[in-house]
């Protein structure tokens, strides 16, 4: 089944997590398809969540100046462009950007002016996630909320945390959210990936975020599965990154078709494309061939993660009738 043609919604998707093989050998010019595998893109089997995160590490040192930043920003929207991604989410952490003498300030304003070009330049829908991380100090988490805020009205219209779930507490991170959320915007969190259901709660306890990154492990408890159909939580899932990162063995046996037949809300994304190895289009045809899925469960999923993005009603209403209600084969 080809999926080329079909409109796609990507909802979780990190900047520095996805920079192409043209891209980073622009900047380290001479570098081999091999050197750029090892250095960028995670072993099949990385067992763990910090493995895969490590790969993140190179990405981010190469984006430390405004020229570097847009330029991965264009490199991005052209991956997306030829996943037909008609709408996406992009999310990174600015503070992890400032280690060159960029304030977060310019960080943020030099991603936000180059997706302001890029949405123009592709035609591609698209607004900005800030992440703060588990290992950040209050303060600086704090900061990270800050410049929600203060670029509220611009691209920029969630806060996310990610990083380490198992050895970092949400202690630090619970004002940061109250703020964003005072400011009448939008929150979503990674949990429910390296720990288990209990993570899930936990952070929604605490966080009460929209959306839930990955949040797969949601499956191991029926009155956590029952919450998220309840409070109508949306799960961002990564189905290769949960492979990559050992939480199944395969798409086979990914929970993923479990928590949509018992009427979870969901969207497939791809987490980080260079980390993962992977495309929306690569991802539709593996769970077609694994789950069987078909171009009907596809476009309703798209219809999901539109329902859920973070976006006025009237934006989502324009975005469905350009491109969820005609049919494709």
């Amino acid at each position: 089944m080809n999926f080329e043609k079909l409109p796609k919604v990507e909802l979780h998707l990190h900047l520095d997590c996805s920079l192409s093989y043209r891209f980073v050998s622009v900047l380290l010019p001479g570098i081999s398809h091999l050197e750029y595998r090892e250095k960028f893109v995670a072993p099949d089997h990385s067992n763990s969540l910090s493995t895969y995160l490590s790969k993140a590490l190179p990405a981010i040192e190469l984006l430390q100046t405004k020229e570097n930043l847009e330029l991965a920003v264009f490199d991005l929207f052209d991956q997306l462009k030829k996943d037909n991604v008609v709408y996406a989410e992009i999310r990174f952490a600015p503070l992890e950007h400032t280690r060159k003498g960029l304030s977060a300030n310019e960080v943020v304003k030099a991603v936000d002016d180059a997706m302001n070009t890029a949405q123009k330049t592709y035609d591609i829908t698209a607004r900005l996630i800030l992440c703060t991380l588990r290992h950040y100090e209050k303060n600086e988490s704090d900061e990270v909320a800050d410049f929600c805020v203060a670029f509220k009205g611009s691209n920029v219209v969630a806060l996310d945390i990610a990083g380490d779930e198992v050895n970092f507490s949400l202690d630090n991170h619970i004002g940061a959210f109250e703020k964003v959320k005072k400011a009448g915007m939008f929150c979503t969190a990674h949990a429910g990936e390296a720990c288990g259901h209990q993570s899930v709660e936990e952070t929604l306890d605490l966080l009460k975020p929209e959306r839930i990154g990955h949040g797969v492990r949601s499956n191991e408890n029926a009155k956590t599965v029952n919450r998220l159909i309840r409070e109508n939580i949306h799960l961002e899932i990564c189905p290769k990154s949960n492979l990559l990162t050992s939480i199944y063995p395969s798409y086979s046996e990914h929970a993923i078709s479990d928590l949509k037949n018992q009427g979870v809300s969901l969207s497939i994304n791809t987490d980080g494309r260079t980390i993962s190895n992977v495309s929306l289009m690569e991802e539709y045809h593996n769970l077609h061939l694994a789950k069987k899925w078909t171009v009907r469960d596809f476009r309703r999923i798209n219809r999901e993660a539109i329902n859920h993005a973070f976006l006025p009603e009237s934006i989502k209403s324009s975005l469905i009738k350009r491109w969820f209600e005609q049919d494709y084969d």
